[in-house]
């Protein structure tokens, strides 16, 4: 029997930063979050096992269109990139509209994230990114880990726009797959993320990895944020082209794609998009 106090709230679970449905990243959705407490999205979050569940909520400030939280099975986030943009589909989806038809703007913990929706897929607009040399000892112990040579790495940075990523370019796209991701293990590391280059001329300019056992997973399938902290360096590096294309979660047999736009309108800011596609829609008695 339903519990009297239960409520009934849309719920949609959508796939995210992929054009084929099933090989994104999974992403669930409580639509009508109002009400629910910490506790209760916590436990709701830990029982999707997902790595991401997104709440949407009211916003408080009348600069917002929605308020959004992201609870990872084990914490809240202040800020994802697949959980932005899988949850603006759904708050779309779910029959809403923003008060400026090219933009959403989302509240969530890092402040508001603009989501643009003048291009060919809904893109956010990167949150600031400190960018800093990755510590000397702390790369020669990610190397040793990973088994790869020092010769292999051509640069070793740490980005933070909320999450902090510790970060390896490769000399190549092929020498970031040829990583052993199980070398990776919780608790000695959170994580470590990767990045190279294609040759030019091929569908994508780039290959990304986000190895991270403190997820519960292996290697995360496709990591918006971590890309928008990628492209964000990539342009104060001045590295950056007008476009490009970074694939992610080749290894698990995904097929990732996340687009990299730079931002005539919004100097210093890059666009991070992806196509995102509701799987599942429902209601939710909790």
């Amino acid at each position: 029997m339903k519990r009297i106090d239960q409520l009934q709230r849309r719920f949609i679970q959508a796939d995210v930063f992929s054009p084929t449905p099933t090989l994104g990243n999974g992403l669930a959705v409580v639509v009508d979050a109002d009400g629910m407490s910490d506790d209760e999205m916590q436990a709701f979050a830990a029982w999707t096992n997902l790595a991401e569940t997104t709440f949407l909520l009211p916003p408080t400030t009348a600069d917002a269109d929605y308020r959004l939280r992201i609870f990872t099975p084990g914490r809240e986030m202040l800020f994802a990139g697949h959980p932005t943009l899988g949850s603006c589909a759904a708050w779309l989806h779910s029959g809403n509209a923003p008060a400026r038809a090219d933009v959403v703007r989302q509240e969530c913990a890092i402040g508001i994230v603009d989501i643009d929706l003048t291009g060919a897929a809904p893109a956010f607009v990167s949150p600031p990114t400190r960018i800093a040399p990755m510590d000397p000892q702390e790369k020669i112990r990610i190397i040793n880990t990973l088994g790869i040579e020092e010769q292999q790495v051509k640069n070793a940075v740490t980005l933070d726009n909320g999450p902090v990523w510790q970060l390896l370019e490769l000399n190549s796209a092929a020498e970031v797959l040829a990583v052993d991701e199980t070398r990776v293990r919780w608790p000695e590391f959170v994580g470590v993320s990767l990045f190279g280059a294609l040759p030019k001329g091929g569908p994508f300019d780039y290959e990304t990895r986000n190895i991270s056992p403190s997820s519960g997973m292996s290697e995360d399938p496709i990591t918006g944020s971590l890309n928008a902290a990628i492209a964000c360096w990539l342009l104060a590096e001045d590295r950056l082209p007008d476009s490009a294309i970074a694939a992610q979660g080749t290894k698990m047999g995904r097929s990732g794609r996340v687009y990299y736009r730079r931002d005539p309108q919004r100097p210093g800011k890059v666009l991070i998009g992806g196509q995102s596609h509701i799987l599942i829609e429902g209601v939710l008695n909790l």
